[in-house]
């Protein structure tokens, strides 16, 4: 799978890219990350890419001209026009989902934007998708680009050393993952569910189910909408609320102590 970055500092992307499993990745070839410098697309001898913003405004915005220059560059050399991705707090929020549809695509170009952001005109011409890794603005579209990009490669056959790994971590079947543990079997008082210890197979398999279930009802319910649930784990997660109904109704609320903690 090859990954274009159209950006302002492709050293800070390819810096953060050439280690750990994606590192391992594009040595082996299983990923390319192409790092392309809008600057060097500018026409101004300055090297200038960004502009004062027409009917005012503060900052500056990325003028278009680069940007579609560096893209079409692109497409010419690769002899296709790949699907561009803007990163923006204003695309939809990214997903598991759209990772595993992202995957799928031979080529994805990522468009980082900065200062006040990109000439709309460079974004109707060639962004495709807008995505988001958050609620929340950055200084740049460069962190949420290597975001993305780590996510993905992860689908990518082979990039994983456990092949299993990608299919069965948080979010297999809109679930969150369970709790994992690894030795001493006691620390510091706690101690390894049983079950773990058993050697039963199929026991652990539903132990981990169930906790999956648990921990996403509690951290992240909205995932529950989507998820993939047989009918006795269905019958599990309407026991598992009612029992937590239970514990919110038996919890004191109104004492004295009331909204205290034990640094109050």
């Amino acid at each position: 799978m090859h990954f274009h970055i159209l950006t302002l500092f492709p050293e800070m992307v390819l810096g953060g890219l050439n280690t750990s499993i994606t590192g391992r990745a594009m040595e082996k070839g299983l990923i390319s990350v192409d790092a392309i410098n809008i600057r060097d697309y500018s026409q101004d001898k300055h090297r200038h890419v960004d502009d004062y913003p027409y009917g005012g405004g503060a900052g500056m915005v990325m003028q278009p001209g680069p940007v579609c220059d560096a893209y079409e560059a692109l497409a010419a050399r690769t002899g296709k026009r790949p699907r561009v991705i803007y990163l923006t707090p204003q695309g939809r929020v990214l997903n598991q989902k759209i990772a595993e549809d992202l995957a799928k695509e031979e080529d994805l170009v990522l468009l980082c934007g900065h200062y006040e952001g990109i000439d709309e005109r460079a974004l109707e011409l060639i962004v495709t998708d807008y995505l988001s890794i958050g609620d929340y603005v950055l200084t740049g579209g460069e962190l949420p680009a290597m975001v993305l990009i780590d996510c993905v490669s992860r689908l990518v056959p082979g990039v994983l050393n456990n092949e299993s790994s990608a299919e069965f971590e948080s979010f297999h079947d809109n679930l969150l993952e369970y709790p994992q543990y690894t030795r001493p079997e006691n620390f510091r008082g706690l101690t390894v569910p049983p079950v773990l210890l058993s050697g039963h197979h199929q026991k652990i398999d539903a132990w981990r189910r169930e906790r999956s279930i648990e921990r996403t009802l509690r951290r992240r319910p909205d995932l529950l909408e989507d998820a993939v649930l047989a009918p006795k784990e269905q019958a599990y997660l309407e026991a598992l609320r009612e029992a937590i109904a239970r514990e919110e109704t038996a919890r004191p609320e109104d004492g004295p102590d009331a909204g205290k903690t034990d640094l109050q």
